[in-house]
């Protein structure tokens, strides 16, 4: 846990501190323990950092974040948050306030500089602290989650809580970490150009994994080449003597290796012996989880492991982490037994599940669930669907599929063409839910039952009147069109029935 004095955090930040009445001879004193930006979270010692959001502004939970413990905030509205304080009953004056013209750039400003100091101190100090970070259109989250698990069964490691990827997620990771990490794990996104390289001035990497360049935030880019170079972001942000680790497979994520200021790590999922790293598919199991002959540098022979997570895509995903634990020093051997320990770690993300739920007549039904509904694009679609088919095999297949955001003028076309992966292969039901969901009702020629409906809700009562038992339920769409609500409608019926 990060602790720092309220006066360090005023010089790191660029701020002006308004220190609270009667506090002025105990500020040297005062020490932050945390830094939030939700008024739910803060703990006694937290900073609070008031965003002005799309919806709502954080300078209105100021009182909230007060009330929770908070020992300051910081803001750009003196005369707001002083304003809200006092409707909330407390003295204006009652909290110390830090105020500076943007709190996301300072928040940014204050995790640059903390990462900065923990470097050197950890460098004077004859240790190391090692940042690795990944991008790609999908796979993010689940290698940061293996690449945790590496890496913290070697040392104490700081990685992303869910999907802090961005320009506050980022920051408020790396204000997690103190003077025990050995591993700062980070994940970047973007949805324009410059996002990553952003990320990459606050947090430079010692380490950075590009995995696949996809259809993901098209209406930013524009292009695929368009995502390519804002993924290249990540590679031209590494530290000098930084490595970057590449997916062979990939034309435009390989071609980022030339971009590399130091040495380059390979990856291949489909076995091409130029990568320094790859993987041969032995099988896939009963559960479509892969079976793997694993070739790390540095082994002797390959390692036969069994992946946690199901579906071959997630092979791609091991191999970034793979690589990026290599680059950050970790045994081969050691490497290869943390793969085939590791598990999903992030919920809606092809989380595989057995349900029982209450069928008629007082019979129990049993079905099984892939959750994979935090996002979705094309490319992340047709991984799902493979994995329904794999795992559907002999069985009943049903498909909630909620809208795929963020495509621009090629989203038609692209839910036709996921609509056409499940006519392909072989789902019996198909359930569309939002405004698009049509297309992919359109592209699914071939599935014999298709329903559109508006709400989740409604996709939830479709899917359990269409339920039988030993079928599979995928549950997929991007975040924003909410089919992660029908995934967690499902759970709380196995529970509550």
């Amino acid at each position: 846990m990060m602790t720092r004095n309220l006066l360090e955090i005023v010089a790191m930040c660029g701020g002006v501190l308004h220190a609270a009445q009667g506090t002025a001879d105990s500020v040297r004193a005062t020490t932050v323990t945390g830094v939030f930006t939700d008024s739910r979270k803060v703990a006694p010692g937290g900073l609070f950092v008031a965003i002005a959001g799309e919806h709502d502004d954080g300078h209105q939970f100021v009182p909230a974040a007060a009330r929770a413990g908070a020992v300051a905030a910081l803001v750009h509205d003196l005369d707001g948050v002083r304003s809200a304080l006092a409707d909330a009953g407390l003295a204006p004056g009652s909290l110390n306030l830090i105020t500076v013209s943007d709190t996301v750039e300072a928040l940014g400003r204050l995790a640059r500089a903390h990462l900065a100091d923990l470097r050197e101190r950890a460098a004077e100090q004859g240790r190391v602290l090692t940042v690795a970070a990944m991008t790609g259109s999908v796979g993010k989250t689940t290698t940061k989650d293996l690449t945790r698990q590496i890496l913290a069964a070697q040392a104490p490691t700081i990685a992303p809580a869910a999907s802090f990827n961005n320009e506050i997620g980022l920051p408020l990771t790396v204000l997690r970490a103190d003077e025990t990490t050995r591993f700062l794990i980070l994940e970047m996104g973007a949805s324009a150009p410059g996002h990553i390289a952003y990320l990459t001035s606050i947090a430079p990497p010692d380490a950075a994994a590009v995995l696949v360049v996809g259809h993901a935030h098209m209406d930013g880019f524009g292009s695929l080449d368009g995502v390519a170079r804002a993924k290249a972001e990540i590679i031209e942000g590494l530290l000098p003597t930084g490595t970057a680790v590449v997916n062979l497979d990939d034309e435009r994520a390989a071609a980022m290796g030339e971009l590399a200021p130091g040495p380059v790590l390979t990856f291949s999922a489909t076995g091409d012996a130029r990568a320094d790293l790859r993987a041969d598919l032995v099988e896939l199991d009963d559960g479509a989880h892969p079976v793997i002959d694993l070739h790390l540098p540095g082994l002797s022979a390959p390692a036969r492991v069994r992946l946690g997570l199901p579906g071959v895509h997630n092979v791609t995903n091991a191999l970034g982490a793979a690589g990026l634990a290599l680059a950050a020093g970790v045994r081969p051997e050691a490497v290869a037994a943390a793969l085939g320990r590791a598990v999903s770690e992030s919920p809606h993300r092809m989380d595989v599940r057995e349900l029982e739920l209450a069928g008629l007549n007082g019979h129990s039904l049993g079905i099984l669930l892939i959750d994979d509904s935090y996002n979705a694009n094309i490319d992340s679609m047709r991984a799902a669907v493979a994995a329904l088919e794999a795992i559907g095999k002999g069985r009943r297949t049903i498909a909630v599929l909620s809208e795929m955001l963020e495509l621009g003028e090629d989203s038609p076309a692209t839910h036709r063409a996921v609509g056409a992966m499940l006519s392909g292969a072989g789902v019996d039901a198909l359930i569309g839910l939002g405004r698009d969901a049509h297309y992919y009702s359109e592209g699914a020629a071939s599935v014999p039952d298709r329903v559109l409906v508006e709400d989740p809700g409604a996709a939830l009562a479709a899917v359990l009147d269409r339920l039988t038992d030993d079928c599979v339920v995928l549950v997929k769409g991007s975040y924003n069109s909410y089919s992660w609500q029908v995934a967690d409608g499902l759970l709380e019926e196995a529970t509550t029935r």
